[in-house]
């Protein structure tokens, strides 16, 4: 009878460790699954604003710094699966894409930023400058970007999406002003000049820009005086005319 029982309670411990061991490797399988699903957002979300760069002044620092992103995500990723020989194999596609990149840096030059005339365009870009700003501060916060590179690469993607916000108000107040709505046009102006004076980082376009833009507020400052002016005369004209209708001798008949 005691044997029995010590079998009862053998079996029961194996039980309960198998179920725990099977308990372990279920969470641990699940951990790097999430840490994988985690991975391949970094790697789609980086591919998708690859995209984008099409619109954008050709920046070999930042393809490689995209680059470099994904590289990291997929050697996480190879860590987690070293047997899975397509990871392995992106993983060396990817060192000699990097090794490729930093040739074309050295050979890099400077380009101006044209806005696209498409507005869903222009809205596509200034959403992917956004993204890949926070990209830049999350990497250097990783240790991957230097101050230096960060700092110089933020300011073009600030510059960039400074001069989206202002020639896109400057562009709207331009119709308002063309057809007559002095009142929109000098909002959207205003709006421009305050958006280039609180930018940070005051550059060439910034002052050029104000100067621009504060030159046409002058000239619609002028217009709704001389306006004004014009509509208290016509106004002070009726009224003087209804005082001489009203008093007018009245005729006999």
């Amino acid at each position: 009878m005691g044997i029995i029982i010590a079998l009862i309670i053998a079996l029961i411990i194996v039980v309960v460790v198998i179920t725990a061991i099977q308990q372990r490797n279920e969470k641990a399988l699940q951990e790097k699954r999430a840490k994988s699903a985690k991975q391949k957002a970094i790697i789609d979300e980086t591919e998708e604003l690859f995209q984008n760069l099409a619109n954008l002044p050709t920046n070999p620092v930042l393809v490689l710094i995209l680059n470099t992103r994904i590289l990291n995500a997929t050697k996480i990723m190879a860590e987690i699966s070293p047997g899975n020989k397509l990871i392995t194999r992106r993983v060396k596609d990817m060192e000699e894409l990097i090794q490729e990149g930093k040739k074309e840096n050295n050979q890099s030059s400077e380009q101006t930023f044209t806005l696209p005339d498409n507005e869903a365009t222009l809205v596509s870009v200034l959403q992917s400058i956004k993204k890949i700003r926070v990209i830049l501060k999350s990497e250097q916060a990783k240790g991957n970007l230097d101050a230096q590179t960060f700092t110089e690469e933020d300011n073009k993607l600030s510059g960039m999406q400074l001069k989206i916000s202002v020639e896109s108000l400057q562009k709207r107040g331009m119709v308002a002003y063309q057809k007559g709505m002095l009142g929109s046009a000098r909002q959207y102006f205003e709006k421009a000049v305050q958006t280039i004076s609180t930018n940070p980082l005051q550059t060439e376009y910034c002052t050029a820009k104000r100067e621009e833009i504060e030159k046409i507020l002058t000239e619609i400052t002028s217009t709704l005086k001389n306006t004004n002016a014009s509509d208290v005369a016509k106004k002070a004209k009726d009224e003087e005319d209804d005082l001489d209708l009203l008093f007018q001798p009245k005729k006999k008949w």
